[in-house]
């Protein structure tokens, strides 16, 4: 029996989490393929475009995310990229699981068509945040001691599943790199306004990470193909309710790569120096407006161009950290980015959009 038309070809996106780095690049994304409709799932919300619209709402408020998503019934596939972020791994549990909970309880209910709940998560499900952990990590590895909400959500998919019309997949980048303002894990934002500082102060580029962290073992994930990987893995039956590793495909370490990004930045480099981002870029903000006014800058607030609690967290990886991406390329998904070119590629889009100097 042939399917129906409509089905294949008319398919209406949730992004959730949309005005984050992976939020943002999944929509852009959807916008260039030709049978996608979006909405895009905010606090700010946003502006309209075709084929994208966007709610603003607080998922954490049961009753506001009824109301405000309760009458989207043409959605058939939710994309769960949103995070809130709290001081300690145990406080990350509750907010992180709810507002899961409270889309797909709203949701789940109308949307007759609803094919599949795409779930972001990372290698916080190889308790990669914890410390030195198994490598490459794989999808197979087992559970570590919770708390952990990234296999909390999974786990509510795996429950509420079975019976059910729609699958689940669960993707795991490494860190992920890409375009996004306000966002706290945000590497590359990290790299470049303290790549430009250092050179507004005449400074050369140090890293400032833990003294094992220069020469670590690391992997990184681009946005636009994590974003092409996310698609894939909701749109190909294969991989239903499966999880998924999504790296670029290559290995890489600081002690390489760093004078690599100086030269971007036409800066010398000095030896290594541990010092918290977070700590020594406090004071900044006076530099930073500075430097908006006299590179004539978009007016982006120092608050929003600053992950450096992120910053110091990626810095500290004194051990190896990369996954095993096999299993992505066994079940059909091939695309694969050059670490190095995707750095230099980022930066100069930072400098197309007058982010930096």
């Amino acid at each position: 029996m042939e399917p129906d038309q409509t089905e294949t070809t008319s398919k209406t996106a949730l992004v959730v989490g949309a005005n984050g780095v992976i939020g943002r690049n999944l929509i852009n994304h959807l916008l260039t393929l030709p049978d996608w409709n979006v909405i895009g799932v905010s606090r700010r919300g946003g502006e309209d475009t075709r084929g994208l619209k966007y709610v603003a709402v607080d998922l954490l408020n049961e009753k506001e995310t009824y109301e405000k998503l309760g009458n989207l019934s043409e959605v058939t596939h939710i994309f769960f990229a949103a995070y809130q972020d709290r001081p300690t791994w145990a406080e990350l549990v509750q907010p992180n699981l709810a507002m899961l909970v409270n889309v797909v309880n709203t949701i789940e209910p109308i949307a007759s068509n609803l094919q599949h709940i795409s779930l972001m998560q990372g290698y916080k499900v190889y308790g990669a945040h914890l410390g030195p952990f198994k490598t490459p990590a794989r999808e197979t590895d087992a559970y570590h001691m919770p708390p952990e909400f990234n296999v909390d959500q999974q786990q509510f998919l795996e429950q509420r599943q079975p019976g059910s019309t729609w699958t689940w997949s669960a993707l795991r980048p490494s860190v992920v790199c890409g375009f996004a303002l306000g966002n706290p894990m945000n590497l590359a934002m990290v790299i470049a306004i303290y790549a430009s500082m250092s050179k507004e102060l005449g400074l050369p580029l140090r890293f400032p990470g833990k003294p094992g962290a220069y020469n670590s073992l690391l992997e990184m994930t681009d946005a636009g193909l994590l974003a092409r990987a996310t698609v894939w893995a909701a749109t190909d039956e294969r991989c239903a309710n499966q999880a998924f590793n999504i790296t670029n495909g290559d290995l890489f370490r600081w002690n390489e790569l760093w004078p690599k990004i100086a030269a971007f930045f036409e800066l010398e480099t000095a030896p290594p120096l541990p010092m918290s981002l977070e700590v020594i870029m406090s004071d900044k903000e006076t530099l930073w407006n500075c430097m908006v006014k006299k590179y004539g800058l978009e007016n982006n607030s120092y608050k929003d161009v600053s992950s450096w609690r992120f910053g110091d967290f990626v810095f500290s990886w004194d051990y190896d950290f990369f996954a095993d991406g096999s299993k992505a390329r066994r079940f059909g998904f091939h695309d694969f980015i050059d670490t190095e070119r995707m750095f230099m590629d980022i930066f100069e889009d930072f400098r197309r959009r007058k982010v930096i100097p």
